[in-house]
């Protein structure tokens, strides 16, 4: 059953379940743990509109994706997410920052690749959410590229038990610089626009302050990760040559008399 309000449709919660694909039991656990707001009350029937909806598809994007359910009730807080428009933008958000496209690789692929055939390292690299075991012998790499640099560093020699560690420290400090980029968006974008009262005609250029904050958070990671390597080889090498030169004249000392 269906109401029209001004236009657009509102559907009990029956109808949405057909709709959406997701149980009436679902969608009650839902605006139970606070994901979903309350339907409308008309003459004791409660009604569900196009917001609804489009919350009940981000959230079962964000499920597919393996985010947990806590994650996403903290995300749509953060964001006041009452609006059809505030989803959108969530998805947009996620799309701009979207990791890589999966791939399915076989266990005698991944074998030949890294020239590996223990167990330990493969379930390691699942531990990491570098690969997730689909059946049959088949891996999903949930990031061909970080794969890609685990294999470069194994085609230079280097053992793949190595590559991981490398993989695995550079994550950890990954989610560090990722906090500061997201407490830089939340303090200085998203919260003076949301204080406003999120204004229609401010949510291209909020859209356009998003993908300009993207490219320059690559540009300036890219920049410091040179400098500070720069900086560690000069200290790393200074190091090792005064090292050698102090031997090389502990050697030449004509021998006492």
């Amino acid at each position: 059953m269906t109401v029209e309000v001004d236009g657009v449709e509102w559907r009990t919660i029956d109808e949405l379940a057909r709709l959406s694909g997701v149980t009436v039991r679902n969608i009650r656990a839902y605006q139970a743990r606070g994901l979903l707001p309350p339907p409308q009350v008309r003459a004791r029937t409660g009604y569900y509109g196009p917001g609804h909806e489009a919350r009940l598809e981000l959230i079962a994007e964000l499920q597919g994706e393996g985010v947990k359910l806590d994650t996403i009730k903290k995300l749509l807080d953060t964001t006041g997410g009452t609006t059809e428009q505030v989803v959108h933008f969530i998805r947009t958000v996620r799309q701009l920052f979207a990791p890589e496209e999966r791939q399915i690789v076989h266990l005698d692929e991944l074998t030949e690749r890294f020239g590996a055939e223990d167990g330990g390292l493969l379930r390691r690299a699942q531990k990491m959410d570098l690969l997730r075991e689909v059946g049959d012998d088949q891996y999903e790499e949930i990031s061909p590229r970080l794969m890609g640099a685990a294999q470069s560093m194994v085609d230079m020699g280097i053992p793949l038990s190595r590559s991981l560690d490398v993989v695995e420290q550079l994550r950890k400090h990954a989610d560090g610089i990722a906090k500061i980029y997201v407490e830089l968006f939340l303090g200085e974008v998203w919260r003076p626009f949301d204080d406003s009262g999120r204004p229609a005609d401010r949510w291209p250029k909020l859209y356009q302050t998003i993908e300009q904050l993207r490219e320059v958070s690559g540009e300036a990671m890219l920049a410091v990760l040179q400098l500070a390597v720069s900086e560690r080889l000069d200290v790393t090498f200074g190091r090792d040559i005064v090292r050698n030169v102090r031997a090389s004249s502990s050697d030449e000392q004509p021998a006492a008399e």
